[in-house]
């Protein structure tokens, strides 16, 4: 949300006593909201070439959340696809927030040893 600030134009006032007090300006704070990416229900590296653009143009937001919810099937590939995503932000000194991430997504990032790499949150407990 972008909030207001009152800020002084020029000087005037107690620092220089003859000179006109200058009017107060309205300056606006502006926060970008996050960049949200969905990861896709078929996140297979075969079906993800538009995917892969989209983390590619995302690199640029200050703020990025990666929701994984509909994560229905996922290969290998495209987890490294992730990883590399993550270690450019890294080296940028950002980091992706999660929404969330299916039980297929959380596991099989599990089962590589990627959950720590990929900042990925733990899994709800049932």
């Amino acid at each position: 949300m972008a909030g207001k600030r009152t800020r002084q134009k020029g000087q005037g006032g107690a620092a220089n006593p003859g000179a006109p007090e200058a009017p107060a300006v309205e300056v606006a704070d502006e926060v970008a909201a996050p960049l949200t990416l969905a990861l896709p229900a078929d996140f297979r590296i075969a079906a993800q070439a538009a995917f892969k653009q989209q983390l590619i143009d995302a690199l640029d937001h200050d703020a990025i959340v990666l929701d994984g919810a509909a994560v229905e099937r996922v290969d290998t590939a495209a987890l490294q696809l992730l990883v590399v995503f993550q270690r450019e932000l890294d080296a940028r000194q950002r980091a992706p927030s999660w929404q969330s991430a299916s039980t297929v997504l959380t596991e099989a990032a599990e089962v590589l040893g990627l959950t720590q790499t990929l900042k990925m949150p733990a899994p709800e407990l049932a």
